[in-house]
């Protein structure tokens, strides 16, 4: 934690700013919080230079550890042009050792979970990460545990079973490369985004379901893609149909709001382009006459 310890703050300011200069400074806007603060209370993201308050960046880098689940922190900024992510060094300056721990945990899980030469012994008091030899993709493969040396499948995570396929020896059935985890088909408890490939559990609710990682939206049951889909329609036809999770009428009165509110912003639109046009000489001539007077404060005086 030396090197870490010894990272500043990035800032637009040169180093040890003076009181005097930081009382001249400028005041930044935060983009999480929008509070004006000074430079010395903000702090710049490496990747992407994208500057918020610290305040803001420690509490949104404690509930990203929380609810991340180990995967990449993001810059908070949803228009980040540079898709910034935050260095550890950047977290363990920012929050608390236990988090940071914390974090690096989950986040060696989440590899382990993704890597498809590598599991975790099934053995509650071993918890050792195996390695997994190559093989034909969705096919079993012999694990041996080099802890306790426990024998297992590779999918299932039972004891090894040869001449048995693993739908035979337990219900439960390997992640596919449609995201299932546990269960079979459209039933499973527990899937993968198909975007970002993290696990997600649902336990109740409807079926749209977004991802808090990559916020992509989907179909719990087919994992269609649901991100353009403002109107559900995806629950109207096909093998999803009427399994959306909500009644009949509620969904007709969110259909009614989302085309509320787009004829709104029609409505707005049309009345405020006339009265625009109308203003636009109005804003040229006051534009020319501050351009003029600033051209005449400039010009030398004539003798």
């Amino acid at each position: 934690m030396g090197s870490v310890g010894r990272l500043h703050y990035l800032t637009m300011n040169a180093e040890n700013p003076t009181p005097g200069d930081l009382a001249l400074a400028p005041l930044i806007t935060c983009k999480l919080c929008l509070c004006e603060q000074s430079l010395d209370k903000m702090t710049t993201l490496q990747e992407c230079q994208c500057i918020f308050c610290t305040a803001c960046l420690k509490q949104y880098m404690q509930l990203a550890i929380r609810e991340g689940c180990g995967s990449p922190i993001t810059c908070p900024d949803m228009v980040c042009l540079n898709h910034g992510t935050l260095q550890e060094a950047e977290i363990a300056c920012l929050v608390p050792v236990d988090q940071f721990q914390l974090y690096q945990r989950l986040k060696f899980e989440r590899e382990v979970h993704l890597d498809p030469y590598r599991t975790w012994c099934p053995v509650a008091d071993c918890q050792t990460v195996c390695p997994v030899a190559s093989g034909d993709p969705g096919q079993p493969v012999l694990v041996e545990c080099p802890s306790c040396h426990l024998k297992f499948c590779s999918c299932c995570k039972d004891v090894w079973h040869a001449e048995v396929s693993c739908r035979d020896s337990q219900p439960i059935v390997p992640p596919t490369e449609h995201g299932a985890l546990f269960g079979t088909d459209a039933d499973a408890p527990i899937k993968q985004c198909p975007v970002c490939r993290v696990y997600i559990e649902r336990n109740e609710g409807c079926a749209q379901m977004m991802c808090k990682n990559c916020k992509h939206t989907f179909c719990w049951y087919c994992l269609q893609n649901l991100d353009n889909d403002i109107f559900l329609r995806h629950y109207d036809k096909g093998p999803c149909r009427n399994k959306l999770g909500h009644s009949r009428a509620s969904v007709m009165w969110n259909r009614t709001q989302v085309v509320g509110i787009l004829v709104g912003l029609g409505i707005i639109a049309l009345v405020t382009s006339p009265l625009l046009l109308l203003a636009s000489p109005c804003i040229i001539c006051c534009v020319c006459k501050s351009c003029r007077g600033k051209k005449k404060k400039h010009d030398p005086s004539t003798t």
